[in-house]
């Protein structure tokens, strides 16, 4: 069903991130949305209030829904007794959660999904790139802003694909599946699997099994793109289905050259790459697979790739001088702290890592959770650990002991800061000479201003 169905959407929880950007992008199709929010956060307050789009007062209201409208798309945000979310129920009011609702505007397209743990950002980023970097139609739904993309939805009625960053966490509040079973794949990515959103799969065979579903989803005539480094990924990939096209990819050929820079080899030249780390590498595999599957193939991907700068907060440069390099990461889960500080400090191994992680999900604030870390942050010269007391009251949790911590992470070397204030004197008392800072984190270090931090750190 197409987008001209329908003449107006409201949006329940429409300040989400990947919500407000949907929003945008059906407004400027034309068609009237509205939408409610209990809290709306910058960008997306400011991004919303520039198109007209800004609820009036946050807050949650039914008679927003008097006027009976074509449909309503549901974000994860509300909860199942979300008074406008009843309203509708109660009224026949046609409901979506946000990947029902792209998979509706896209039945007539490929659907391509990107689903794993850790690297789908990074995977998607670099396809979107390519393609527009060659002038191809698509659609897309991506979790991060990228550079030269205004929104991070895009629904056209004559784009022949689609590319989706695929979540795994659930699809909204009254549907209680993952978000990765409702596209309906014709080309799926699975990039890598470590257990995460504990709240919600509570064992690691609970986690993994959302990813078998998600591979037993492939049609006939599909084909599968997974990381056979990988064991979890391995473990639900079995190609045991004739119809199925499956393949596995590993990290690109490459060498380091002494400036830091990866270059990638090639069959025909040397192409150098402004990415960087294993876990990049294999993530260029797997978009370069998935550009093959759709005609983009070998020197076409790597003329594009060598342009592209990478997603925002995926290892993020926001500071430099001679001898000093800042970056920030979204790497939060253990797999993803690993792989992050192991490929900057294997990337300049002549300076010194001074790493800091904040601990701001369900899962890594969880006392049941935490020895997953074990072993995963060993790279780094200086390794810190912060957490926001507040952020544990917020989510209802019980407080932690900075000493279990560090039993948990298996490292009594770890510093760990509950001050965010005390953390910033810290490192802007340090001596930056030879040295790298990398900042990883899915929330923002208690309002720290990192580029403000950045800024400070490079000017010497």
């Amino acid at each position: 069903m197409s987008t001209e169905a329908y003449q107006h959407i409201h949006m329940i929880a429409i300040g989400g991130s990947i919500m407000h950007n949907l929003a945008l992008a059906l407004h400027r199709k034309g068609l009237k949305v509205t939408g409610s929010d209990d809290e709306i956060f910058e960008p997306a307050k400011g991004r919303l209030a520039a198109e007209g789009l800004l609820p009036e007062a946050e807050g949650w209201f039914p008679e927003k829904l008097h006027s009976t409208p074509d449909a309503v798309i549901v974000g994860m945000h509300a909860r199942p007794d979300n008074p406008e979310l009843l309203y509708a129920q109660e009224h026949n009011i046609p409901i979506f959660s946000f990947p029902e609702f792209i998979y509706e505007q896209s039945k007539n397209k490929q659907r391509i999904v990107i689903a794993g743990s850790h690297g789908k950002t990074s995977i998607t980023s670099i396809i979107l790139h390519v393609l527009k970097y060659h002038n191809r139609k698509f659609d897309y739904a991506v979790g991060a802003q990228l550079e030269g993309f205004d929104l991070m939805v895009k629904l056209t009625e004559d784009a022949p694909i689609i590319v989706i960053e695929g979540d795994e966490y659930l699809s909204s509040p009254i549907q209680r599946v993952p978000k990765i079973h409702k596209y309906h794949h014709h080309i799926g990515v699975i990039s890598g699997i470590s257990w995460d959103h504990i709240n919600v799969f509570p064992t690691e065979e609970n986690y993994r099994e959302q990813f078998r579903i998600f591979v037993d989803m492939t049609p006939k005539a599909g084909t599968l793109i997974y990381n056979q480094d990988d064991e979890q990924v391995q473990e639900v990939c079995v190609p045991n289905d004739s119809d199925v096209n499956y393949i596995g990819y590993t990290i690109h050929e490459h060498k380091i050259k002494k400036s830091g820079k990866t270059v990638l080899k090639t069959k025909k030249d040397d192409v150098e790459i402004q990415l960087f780390g294993e876990h990049n590498l294999r993530n260029i595999s797997a978009a370069k697979e998935v550009c093959k599957q759709i005609g983009i193939k070998g020197q076409a991907f790597y003329e594009a790739l060598a342009t592209f700068k990478g997603a925002a907060r995926r290892l993020e440069k926001i500071g430099e001088n001679e001898h000093t390099l800042v970056y920030k990461d979204f790497a939060h889960a253990p797999s993803k702290l690993k792989a992050t500080s192991e490929a900057l400090k294997k990337q300049f191994p002549d300076r010194k890592l001074i790493a800091c992680l904040e601990l701001h999900t369900f899962s890594s604030l969880n006392k049941d959770f935490l020895p997953q870390y074990k072993g995963t942050f060993l790279s780094p010269d200086v390794k810190i650990v912060y957490f926001n007391p507040k952020t544990l009251e917020h989510k209802r949790m019980p407080p932690l002991d900075p000493q279990d911590l560090k039993a948990a992470f298996g490292d009594e070397g770890i510093e760990v800061y509950t001050d965010n204030q005390a953390l910033q004197e810290y490192l802007l008392n340090n001596n930056w000479k030879d040295k790298n800072l990398l900042m990883m984190t899915s929330g923002n270090f208690g309002n720290l201003d990192l580029q403000q931090l950045a800024d400070t750190i490079t000017a010497s």
